[in-house]
């Protein structure tokens, strides 16, 4: 297997211990960076955090557009909690187009009715005292009775978190304050039901904020900073795609990943082989095996047919024909039929094999893990000239990442190389082509995965210090070797093989060389200009949340830490909760039967 070893990888690898140990201090030079400059892309948003989460997007529209926290609200809500999309529309529509669009309406009262002791509802058509009718920003103005039946409507029909005012053609939403207020005293736990919608919207509306599908749920939601193509790790240590929540399945597009879980869990090879293997009884039209060499069979139901036909038949039979039965003809669509299924079959069978024997190594290379560190602590009780063994670690996460991508890329080049997904698009030569160049590829990162898995494997706690050394050099070469591979695996992925094919429908997340980024926890970022914008919310008829800044934790891979001893996966701390009153965030029924 050193052929694997390629000649433009060569300045990849380290040729002296020397070399090596420059290696392995330069990244882990790069894991002990401070957090600043290594800003994790998602954060984690427990429920005690949610609050704070939603509080600082507010806290923006209000400082820009000085408006209040319903209309910043209501505004975030319509445009899917997209700061950047609402501040964009802003600079190119204005003010009152913004407003508009979202149903924030602000009534200039063009007169003062103070003087008049008496109002009357257009509703329920009665004159009442002023402080029995409420009018919102509209300037529409009913009594307090009517609006409170119309607000329990709306939010027993799951409308509360865009409330429109009860007037005729009126878009205008209703301030969320009137609505707590008034339904609080007739119903209490409408109200609560209706702050946690409120709540809940920054998750439900929000395209880059989205619940982990942990099961059972973990109760955190994760945000994306930058780009929803990504995959990410929970701190409930659950790994997934963020874009489909399925589990993390690069360097397959979530589409590609869909039709093959589909595939390996229905039915539909099960059927390939039956219509390959087995033939119909004309009479029962139950599928038949043979079991023997004579081409006359029979049924459970007592029927003989023909296995080369299908034809029903007579009993009796000599070596060369069968009684009353005669199939010398040719049927063209039904052999066709039989041979695009037996092929569909062997090509299916073919790449789920070789999906299926990375997956299984995996697992196996995972029972390891407590072996092989093990096999470190004994050395480092050792006295040899080596004391650190980070590289034993580091060699182990970069096995586990490469498997990972090696099984995936099978399911990959099952649908892209197949006539599912891209038979109009590419010719059979240019997929020949890109089946040839792809495949390479994929040879070379199998064949440097399984000498490592084999280096790996070596009884190291046993070997003198020149075996050590050198049982050294070869993984950390192959680390970087396979970790090259990786790279130009997704490079091939991204610019030769979908190309212009991707039309957005099948990107694919991109490649990490230490592995899915574990999301950091999230903390509030006020400036200290204003305190009181830590206070919960006024009129929420909540308490209000209170959390600490938590150190933002990074990756989880055992690479994170410098000596070998604590490359052991540890538990990240978690936010508080300092005997405050949460609100119920138990999430719908639907989302968890589709998780």
């Amino acid at each position: 297997m050193d052929d694997y070893y390629s000649a433009e990888e060569e300045d990849c690898y380290y040729s002296s211990d020397q070399e090596s140990l420059n290696g392995i201090d330069n990244e882990e030079s790069d894991l002990l960076q401070p957090l600043s400059s290594k800003k994790s892309n998602t954060q984690v948003i427990t429920q005690e955090s949610l609050l704070a989460a939603q509080r600082e997007d507010l806290l923006r529209v209000m400082d820009l557009l000085s408006i209040k926290e319903h209309h910043a609200r209501t505004l975030l809500i319509h445009y899917q909690w997209d700061v950047e999309k609402l501040f964009a529309v802003f600079v190119e529509k204005g003010k009152d187009s913004l407003f508009s669009a979202a149903g924030v309406t602000l009534f200039d009262s063009q007169f003062d009715n103070s003087s008049f002791p008496l109002l009357s509802c257009d509703v329920c058509i009665e004159d009442l005292p002023r402080d029995q009718m409420t009018r919102m920003d509209c300037g529409h103005c009913y009594c307090n009775s009517c609006w409170t039946e119309h607000f329990t409507v709306q939010i027993n029909e799951g409308q509360s978190k865009r409330i429109r005012c009860m007037a005729h053609q009126c878009n205008a939403i209703c301030d969320e304050d009137i609505v707590r207020n008034l339904v609080s005293k007739r119903r209490p736990d409408l109200a609560k039901k209706f702050d946690r919608f409120l709540l809940e919207s920054y998750i439900e509306d929000n395209k880059m904020v989205k619940w982990c599908p942990s099961t059972p749920h973990c109760g955190n939601a994760i945000r994306a900073e930058d780009d929803k193509l990504c995959e990410v790790e929970c701190s409930c240590g659950l790994q997934f795609c963020f874009s489909c929540l399925c589990q993390a399945h690069s360097p397959c597009s979530c589409l590609m990943w869909e039709l093959w879980r589909k595939k390996c869990r229905d039915e539909s090879e099960t059927i390939n082989w039956i219509t390959v293997h087995t033939k119909l009884c004309p009479k029962c039209c139950k599928p038949v095996e043979k079991n023997g060499g004579c081409n006359l069979v029979r049924c459970i139901c007592g029927q003989c047919f023909c296995w080369l036909c299908g034809g029903a038949t007579g009993s009796d039979h000599t070596y060369r024909t069968i009684a009353g039965h005669s199939c010398g003809r040719y049927q063209d669509d039904k052999e066709k039929q039989m041979e695009r299924a037996k092929r569909d079959l062997d090509r299916y069978t073919h790449y789920h094999h070789r999906y299926k024997a990375h997956t299984d190594s995996s697992k196996l290379e995972d029972k390891l893990r407590d072996t092989i560190l093990e096999k470190v602590t004994k050395s480092e009780k050792r006295e040899l000239k080596l004391k650190d063994f980070s590289w034993v670690t580091n060699g182990l996460d970069r096995l586990f990442r490469s498997r990972r991508v090696l099984s995936y890329s099978y399911a990959f080049a099952y649908y892209m190389f197949g006539e599912e997904l891209f038979n109009d698009e590419m010719t059979p030569e240019v997929r020949e082509i890109k089946k040839n160049l792809f495949e390479d590829q994929q040879q070379q990162l199998e064949g440097n995965v399984e000498k490592l898995s084999q280096f790996l494997e070596e009884p190291f706690d046993e070997f003198s210090d020149d075996k050590v050394m050198e049982i050294r050099i070869q993984i950390i070469n192959l680390s970087v070797a396979v970790d090259t591979l990786c790279k130009k695996m997704y490079e091939c992925i991204e610019n030769d093989l979908l190309g212009s094919l991707q039309l957005g429908i099948h990107n694919i997340a991109p490649y990490r060389s230490k592995g899915i980024e574990q999301a950091a926890e999230f903390y509030a970022s006020w400036n200290s200009s204003g305190p009181d914008k830590l206070q919960p919310l006024d009129s929420a008829g909540t308490s209000g949340v209170t959390t600490r800044p938590e150190q933002a934790s990074g990756s989880r891979s055992s690479e994170d830490t410098i000596s070998s001893s604590q490359k052991r996966l540890k538990k990240e701390g978690s936010f508080i909760n300092n005997k405050v009153t949460l609100l119920d965030l138990n999430l719908p029924a639907d989302f968890i039967d589709q998780n």
